[in-house]
């Protein structure tokens, strides 16, 4: 099995589970695969042959139509979708530092934060302010 370490977020991989996949022996059975893996806390997104298909005609399409060459047209498709793949919790802590070094107050935080996950292409559930500091803070 091939694993493609995201460089937006190093802890979410995608795996390659095609049959040619070395080292595949039972990974995943053939019928009601469940393509969300979280071992250690860390997600995984299995990849199907035909998904892989489709990333490689994604991966030659930007390549050919761009000035990017095939290694950084890889690079941006993964980091896409790792983008896509990141839980709320993960987002929440992640923007609530960069957030922080620009100097934002906590309250200003969460109000961004809320309108921010409310936003996003996949929105999250609502969270209180109470809720957004338990995922921060624990």
């Amino acid at each position: 099995m091939s694993i493609n370490t995201v460089a937006h977020d190093p802890s979410v991989r995608f795996a390659d589970t095609s049959p040619a996949s070395p080292g595949r022996k039972g990974f995943l059975p053939e019928f009601g695969q469940n393509g969300t893996i979280r071992p250690n806390g860390r997600l995984e997104v299995s990849v199907n042959d035909a998904e892989l298909d489709d990333l490689d005609e994604l991966v030659e399409y930007l390549a050919r139509t761009s000035r990017l060459e095939p290694k950084e047209a890889r690079r941006m498709v993964d980091e896409v979708l790792s983008f896509l793949a990141e839980e709320p919790e993960a987002f929440v802590r992640r923007r609530h530092l960069a957030l922080q070094r620009q100097g934002l107050s906590n309250t200003a935080i969460f109000v961004r934060l809320q309108a921010e996950l409310a936003a996003r292409r996949f929105p999250a559930p609502t969270y209180t302010t109470r809720q957004l500091r338990r995922i921060i803070y624990g």
